[in-house]
């Protein structure tokens, strides 16, 4: 496994472009499955998540085109279903929970999929009711192997349905969504998931023929059509690599300025950065964050501490708790972070705690933290990157930091984000790969 050396207590400056939305790609990539059309993708981040399941789709059958770096056409005309059942499968999507995606589009298409169950991050519990009660209420049936952890689903034919989720699941309504867009009739889904990535999926299933209404709420209505035509789609840019280049420049009281963001898709996100004090300003589609010497975190109106929590978007994105941890850790004031919606991914504190921070974990989803306001640095420390959130916080804590630090398993980081080290390098970082 390869490492990161961070020698921090350099001050940035420069400017960066996010890459593509990685959670946006692994929804839209799965969507080509459902038409033998040409589709045409650009903005696709280099990222190890997103190749393996560009790789993944090759092994199905579908012929892939690279037009130029982050720009693919995809056709899947000619489709190998019988690779499905195949152990070179099997391991490929057991290592991706991204692929949980492709049983919508090849149920509503081909009738019939088969789905190991998948990895990802070790964040705790997520389980995949949602998207097979969903499925099921448009007809499918599911058989689950225990032995072989692998799932077959066939459906004669899916026809539309009132599904009302019990979790607003953002692939759970993807899968759905692209199982319903060519199912006969009406479908309807209540409590499904608003995020941009999920409206960026609907536009571009309207793109190609899809009949969907009421996109950007969590009220959508489908109607069924025959067939899926070819189209092009641009991924926006990833709003979890936003907010941490914003966190980043706060924490190392840098200059950056972060390009072609997307504003209007960011939501509440610049709102609770700002919260914690930290000064952004909107240029255009930029934001500009300042070098700041301190930052300050809210109270609320009646004086007490802050809690910054996650929730179904329009929310604030659980991805991105992790990133306003770390950043408090050196802000002036405490804040309560509370994790809701995962039960493990605030177990990287230890490793801040072990670099000074002053931390109080309450319990698997909350913990206080109590900023010290640069009063002590950080010092640098090795450590393990846990995950892709958690493992690009570290990074950030430790580009902070007095001293070396060196982060394990930094695949996990690679997983979520291109080129990182190469990027933040290029703003006066100094990483090294090792």
């Amino acid at each position: 496994m390869a490492s990161f050396e961070i020698h921090g207590g350099k001050k940035l400056k420069g400017e960066v472009i996010p890459q593509g939305a990685k959670n946006e790609a692994l929804q839209i990539l799965c969507a080509v499955l459902l038409t033998p059309e040409k589709v045409t993708i650009s903005n696709l981040p280099d990222i190890i998540d997103v190749n393996k399941l560009i790789s993944l789709l090759q092994a199905m059958g579908v012929k892939i085109e690279k037009v130029e770096k982050g720009t693919y056409i995809f056709q899947a005309k000619d489709l190998n279903l019988d690779y499905l059942k195949s152990k070179d499968f099997k391991e490929r999507a057991s290592g991706l929970r991204g692929s949980v995606m492709i049983i919508g589009p090849l149920l509503s298409r081909f009738g019939k999929a088969f789905m190991p169950k998948p990895g990802g991050d070790k964040i705790g519990r997520r389980r995949l009711d949602t998207h097979f009660e969903g499925l099921i209420k448009l007809g499918a049936n599911f058989n689950f192997d225990s032995k072989e952890h692998f799932y077959t689903v066939e459906a004669k034919k899916l026809e539309g349905v009132y599904i009302h989720m019990d979790e607003a699941s953002v692939t759970g309504t993807a899968n759905i969504v692209m199982a319903a867009s060519l199912a006969k009739g009406k479908t309807t889904i209540y409590n499904a998931a608003c995020e941009p990535y999920l409206q960026q999926l609907c536009k571009m299933l309207n793109n190609m023929g899809a009949n969907i209404t009421g996109i950007g709420s969590n009220l959508l209505h489908i109607e069924g059509v025959k067939e899926l035509a070819g189209c092009y789609h641009r991924i926006l840019p990833d709003m979890i690599e936003i907010g941490s280049f914003i966190g980043l420049a706060a924490m190392t009281q840098s200059e950056i300025t972060i390009k072609d963001v997307g504003y209007e898709h960011l939501g509440i996100i610049p709102t609770i950065f700002k919260r914690l004090g930290i000064k952004l300003e909107r240029r255009g589609d930029d934001i500009f964050v300042p070098a700041q010497e301190s930052y300050e975190i809210d109270t609320f109106i009646d004086g007490s501490i802050l809690t910054v929590s996650d929730a179904p978007w329009p929310g604030f994105t659980p991805d991105l708790l992790s990133i306003v941890l770390v950043v408090a850790t050196q802000a002036k004031g405490s804040v309560l972070i509370h994790q809701r919606m995962f039960e493990s991914r605030l177990f990287f504190v230890d490793k801040l705690i072990d670099m000074g921070a002053q931390i109080i974990l309450c319990d698997p989803h909350r913990a206080t933290v109590i900023g010290m306001n640069r009063q002590n640095a950080l010092r640098g420390i090795q450590m393990t990157s846990p995950d892709i959130r958690a493992g690009v916080s570290l990074l950030i804590a430790a580009l902070s930091a007095e001293g070396k630090s060196v982060i394990h398993n930094i695949e996990q980081i690679d997983r979520g984000y291109q080129d990182i080290d190469i990027r933040l390098n290029n703003l006066g970082a100094d990483i090294r790969r090792v």
